[in-house]
């Protein structure tokens, strides 16, 4: 099985006591991955699926010695010694986080669970597991993973790496980076698609990614009554993705509240659904989601749903590629001067098809007048001038 970015990541971790929480968008490999990391662990293991009722009866019982022996048991392990316990979708079952916390206090147990939503984990764990836990996202394949899987980048290259985004490449490397970046783009990163081929086939997997979303991820969400409202809202979204949110016209085009349209939101951000980008600005107070930009997370979810321009799916595709590097937010001034992304507060990024000179200077003034030094050009296509970097290296 081909390995994550995050698994190297991750290994370094597994021998400390905190739990690993692995979370992130349904079908991005959080299982595979977490099979991965269990092999990799030197010792004895047990494994449990919370999708079926029957794995947690035994977080059933009320005494939590007697789960503690019935664990042990389970992975065979040894008086005194050391084993991991794997659980799949912890969502399903919310109270096992105490019985996580007292473990892994009491007992010499370690954990590595999955759960498919920050939405839920963020009300499972503020207080049960504070402390005891190291919490990573797996995303969508980044461009690199997915140049990997393909058999066109070696495992040495997977982890994101600044210096080479921003240095100078040969046109020969140039082209050859660029291969399947338009493929990448129209299909998206989720694992199971990347490494198909037929592009039919493709299409059929991203339409049962989102039945699944619909399924279960929306199960979970009890305030929720009527599936169409969300199902609406997506759509109205997938015509607004790179723009500036307006809240309060989306939820009077649905027909709903303001607070209603806040929490449906906040739920496909928590689901990693979508991306929330605020504004750049110099205040503390970027919480609101009202004037963020809205990306979708997935490109080939995005197309599945509308059929946006190709500068619209180069923007999302670069949008979600930055994540990777640090804090994205954008600056806009009453529509009269924009900067699509800045990252870390220090650099400024416009995305074009082709970029031209005019857009340099536009760009390295806007920067100026923000008081920020590094700026660049982010060009779908090669140009022979300064500042110029190309999204197939993020």
């Amino acid at each position: 099985m081909l390995r994550r970015e995050l698994f190297y990541t991750i290994i370094p971790q597994l021998q400390h006591k905190n739990a690993i929480v692995i979370t992130g968008m349904r079908q991005v490999g959080k299982t595979t991955l977490m099979r991965q990391l269990a092999k990799a662990w030197e010792g004895k293991f047990a494994w449990y699926d919370f999708d079926n009722p029957l794995d947690y009866l035994l977080f059933e019982n009320i005494d939590y010695k007697v789960i503690f022996e019935d664990l042990q048991r389970a992975a065979e392990a040894k008086s005194g010694e050391k084993f991991l316990i794997c659980i799949d979708e912890i969502q399903n079952f919310p109270e096992i986080t105490k019985i996580i916390k007292y473990l892994i206090d009491h007992y010499a147990v370690k954990f590595i669970v999955t759960g498919s939503s920050n939405y839920y984990l963020r009300n499972l764990f503020p207080e049960s597991l504070s402390g005891r836990k190291f919490l990573f996202i797996l995303h969508p394949l980044s461009y690199r993973e997915y140049l990997y899987f393909n058999d066109r980048l070696p495992k040495n290259e997977l982890q994101p790496n600044t210096e080479e985004v921003f240095k100078n490449h040969s046109p020969a490397v140039v082209h050859k980076r660029k291969e399947l970046f338009e493929q990448y783009m129209e299909y998206g990163g989720f694992p199971e698609v990347a490494l198909t081929n037929d592009h039919e086939t493709k299409k059929l997997i991203l339409k049962n990614i989102f039945a699944s979303f619909f399924e279960k991820d929306i199960k979970v969400f009890t305030e929720l009554k009527d599936v169409r409202e969300l199902r609406d809202l997506i759509i109205l979204l997938g015509s607004r993705n790179g723009n500036i949110l307006d809240v309060s016209r989306l939820s009077s085009e649905l027909g709903i509240n303001r607070v209603k349209a806040y929490s449906y939101l906040e739920f496909l951000e928590g689901t990693f659904f979508l991306r929330l980008i605020p504004k750049f600005t110099h205040s503390i107070d970027r919480s609101v989601a009202g004037g963020k930009k809205v990306y979708f997370t997935d490109t080939g979810i995005l197309n599945l749903i509308t059929k946006i321009s190709q500068g619209q799916l180069l923007e999302t595709t670069v949008a979600n590629q930055l994540q990777h590097y640090g804090k994205l937010s954008y600056f806009n001034k009453r529509n009269t001067a924009e900067i699509d992304f800045i990252l870390n507060d220090e650099i400024a990024l416009e995305v074009k098809q082709k970029a031209i000179e005019p857009d340099l200077y536009k760009l390295e003034k806007l920067a100026r007048n923000l008081n920020i030094h590094k700026h660049y050009l982010v060009s779908n296509t090669p140009v022979p001038l300064k500042n110029i970097i190309y999204p197939w290296f993020f």
